[in-house]
């Protein structure tokens, strides 16, 4: 009976295990067909021949990956941008040759170092970092990033040490303009791409010398000309001497050209050196600017609303920012309808941040039709002429002159930046004119 008893039961256990394992054979046909399509040949295989089949593909495939991130890898580390990517908690996951020579990481200690904010002191690079991760979009930014070299001192041609025997190394501080875009990844991980500005930024500014050399060297045959002209008209009768009055016009206007130009240099190589600071009370400053400008206004029957704040002053240079609201208004009253008015808002409020310092903003409107949008990114650029970037109605008896050098604006923006504000060019919403937006400091920069 026992014998029976056991004869049963590793019946029915090898029952059980025949069945699992058919059961298990198909389950394992039926994830091998999910991966690969086959014929009936291949599918009529036996199990041991599709899964080695199967491994092989896989093992295939996981060779072709890494050799396509093995090529990746050597064309990022080849390519002439950087490129680097942090983990979620901003530790350096890799860089390319490229960013370690842009943003001055020593490789050895990099090595030891994984922190990016301990490897690079930019706050720049970490604000386009956490702007990508927490928007999960896309992040570009410009910025011009500082940092510090040490430099041994020069040795003598017979080798000797320099005079006094100091051989110290010289601390010095030197900049690189980069662009970086920034790029969402998984794991709020954050790829960045990173773009040598600089050779653009030293075109600029050999351009600016350039042009600044050549003003200078038309500034003396261009007043001894006028001086010439003034010496004939006194000589000449009508119709040599409206002739002789036109090309004065012209002449003046070319002076007043290279005069702008000038100026505009100025302001960009050494603005500390141009700007004389005094405290100036705004409301009276742009009041009597208004009735400069006025006479002009009058023929159109134009009006000057001012609304906010008639009390504050603040610290400028008085006679440049006569030159920024002569030119506002100047180009307000020319492109607005008549019988309009052109607004003039001034308020002060503290900024956002650490040092919370007062600011100024003032609002300069007109009631035209307002910039073109697709030129509002243009409106500060040098040499941009104002019937390009505004679609105005213009009279009838406007002359190409009346246009203007198209350097108005940009000394404007220059100017503003020399105090260490901004200006913004747009359209206002309600009343439809151009918007001049100027932002200022109360108090003079610490750094001016």
């Amino acid at each position: 009976m026992a014998a029976l008893e056991f004869f049963l039961g590793l019946t029915v256990g090898i029952g059980i295990y025949i069945w699992q394992q058919h059961r298990f054979e198909r389950q394992l046909k039926n994830t091998l067909n999910s991966f690969a399509a086959h014929d009936e040949q291949e599918v009529s295989l036996p199990l041991h021949s599709l899964i080695r089949r199967e491994l092989t593909d896989l093992n295939r495939q996981r060779q072709k990956l890494e050799r396509d991130k093995q090529t990746w890898q050597e064309l990022i580390e080849q390519a002439p941008i950087g490129y680097l990517q942090v983990d979620d908690e901003n530790q350096l996951l890799g860089c390319n040759q490229a960013a370690k020579e842009l943003l001055r990481i020593d490789p050895r200690r990099s090595l030891r170092v994984r922190l990016l904010l301990e490897l690079v002191r930019s706050y720049d690079l970490d604000h386009l970092i956490e702007k990508t991760r927490k928007s999960q979009q896309p992040q570009e930014k410009e910025w011009v990033f500082y940092f510090t070299r040490y430099v041994s001192p020069p040795t003598a041609e017979n080798g000797a040490d320099p005079p006094g025997g100091d051989r110290s190394l010289t601390k010095t501080v030197e900049s690189i303009a980069l662009k970086g875009y920034g790029f969402p990844l998984v794991n709020r991980q954050v790829g960045v791409f990173l773009q040598d500005l600089q050779p653009l930024v030293d075109l600029s500014q050999s351009r600016d010398r350039t042009f600044s050399d050549l003003t200078h060297e038309l500034r003396t045959p261009l007043t001894s000309i006028s001086l010439v002209t003034e010496a004939l008209l006194i000589r000449l009768r009508d119709p040599e001497r409206r002739w002789v009055e036109q090309m004065s016009k012209e002449i003046n206007r070319l002076i007043e050209l290279v005069q702008e130009w000038l100026d505009l240099a100025q302001l960009q190589a050494a603005p500390d050196h141009v700007l004389k600071y005094q405290k100036i009370e705004l409301h009276s400053l742009i009041l009597s600017v208004w009735q400069t400008l006025e006479p002009i206004a009058q023929k159109k029957q134009i009006t000057l609303t001012y609304s906010g704040d008639t009390s504050v002053a603040i610290q400028a240079d008085r006679a440049r920012l006569i030159q920024v609201f002569l030119n506002l208004l100047d180009n307000a009253i020319k492109h607005n309808p008549p019988q309009k008015e052109i607004f003039v808002q001034v308020y002060t409020h503290k900024t956002v941040g650490i040092d919370k310092t007062r600011q100024v903003t003032i609002n300069v409107i007109d009631s035209g039709v307002g910039f073109n949008p697709a030129d509002l990114p243009y409106i500060f650029e040098r040499l941009y002429r104002g019937d390009k970037s505004r679609t105005r109605e213009q009279e009838n008896n406007s002359s190409p002159a009346a246009d203007g050098s198209g350097l108005g604006l940009a000394i404007v923006e220059q100017i503003i930046q020399a105090h260490g504000g901004a200006i913004a060019a747009k359209n206002h919403p309600k009343i439809g004119g151009a918007w001049l937006e100027i932002l200022l400091p109360v108090a003079k920069p610490r750094n001016k």
